[in-house]
């Protein structure tokens, strides 16, 4: 397959990443693009690549070969906390919800790393409005506004999901990395992940890994399929959908398992 060229109005665009691990090849001359105010999906069986990927584009491994451009500037050898810093965040990077603290407690130290703050040597988040308001603002977006001073251990897991995306929100992303938010969610927790996802759309750019096909297909504007770390096919859901090669390697004959 030819790689497409990088393309100066996409925000993200990684070309020909190639990782190894041993005689595991778990990314093969991936391409994978993402532009401004898109919800680009990535789906694949079990072993696709599809976490390797994510690796790959948040820095948590350096690929052996390609190139990752964000906003124009080659970012390939960057930190994880370089690019966090250069506007890409993952849903689980700041994961661990600070379950002993309160889930307004929890944005607040997110807004505070955001301004250059290190967790370690946070002030107290509880006396300080600068932080409080904006972090009260994001838990109202994510209809957590009532259970702002809940702890964040006795959340409901999708409540808990949904706290550990706003954290990602509070350090003012550009690109959402997300790896499968309605993990362990029932119908409703996801329906209504669907709906938070959506509203972002317009102020937020994502690459969204999910093995739930329902919101997958609301919510993307492009899918890539993986199959054994190559894209296999990129297209709009209906593209994918229709491709015998996806349906044969992942979807099945219905196009929607």
């Amino acid at each position: 397959m030819t790689s497409p060229a990088l393309q100066s109005d996409a925000l993200l665009a990684a070309r020909k990443l190639d990782v190894r691990f041993g005689g595991v090849v778990a990314a093969d001359q991936l391409d994978i693009d993402v532009y401004p105010g898109e919800i680009h999906a990535v789906i694949g069986p079990n072993g696709a690549g599809k976490t390797t990927m994510i690796n790959l584009l948040s820095g948590q491994i350096k690929p052996d070969n390609g190139k990752i451009v964000f906003d124009g500037a080659e970012i390939s050898r960057l930190s994880p906390a370089r690019r966090s810093q250069r506007g890409i965040a993952r849903s689980f990077q700041i994961t661990s919800i600070f379950k002993e603290m309160s889930a307004l407690a929890n944005i607040a130290m997110a807004v505070q790393a955001q301004d250059g703050h290190s967790f370690r040597f946070w002030r107290p988040v509880g006396a300080d409005d600068k932080l409080l308001g904006p972090a009260q603002a994001i838990l109202e977006q994510f209809g957590l506004g009532e259970r702002a001073e809940i702890l964040a251990g006795n959340l409901a897991h999708g409540e808990q999901r949904q706290l550990e995306i706003a954290m990602a929100l509070a350090t003012q992303p550009r690109l959402l990395l997300l790896d499968e938010p309605m993990a362990g969610m029932g119908s409703q927790d996801s329906a209504r992940m669907v709906e938070i996802l959506a509203s972002l759309k317009d102020n937020y750019a994502m690459l969204l890994v999910e093995h739930d096909m329902d919101a997958v297909f609301a919510l993307a504007d492009r899918i890539t399929v993986l199959v054994y770390g190559r894209a296999i096919a990129t297209g709009s859901p209906a593209e994918i959908r229709d491709d015998k090669n996806v349906r044969d390697a992942y979807l099945g004959e219905d196009g929607a398992n």
